[in-house]
């Protein structure tokens, strides 16, 4: 699943650290996800999408 995590983030000068915090995850879950390593569980998605204020289509997609 391609996302728009790592654009956002840079967007708001967050660091991988930063955003793990604030999301409750850690640096190396981010990270994952950033790189489409591993795709995030549905309830981390929707702390995503309401973290940066965008429906969860705007940020992840196939």
């Amino acid at each position: 699943m391609n996302n728009r995590l790592k654009v956002l983030r840079a967007e708001r000068n967050w660091s991988q650290a930063e955003l793990a915090l604030r999301l409750d995850v850690s640096r190396q879950a981010v990270n994952a996800i950033e790189t489409g390593k591993h795709d995030p569980s549905l309830p981390l998605a929707f702390r995503i999408a309401r973290l940066f204020e965008m429906p969860v289509e705007e940020i992840f997609h196939d």
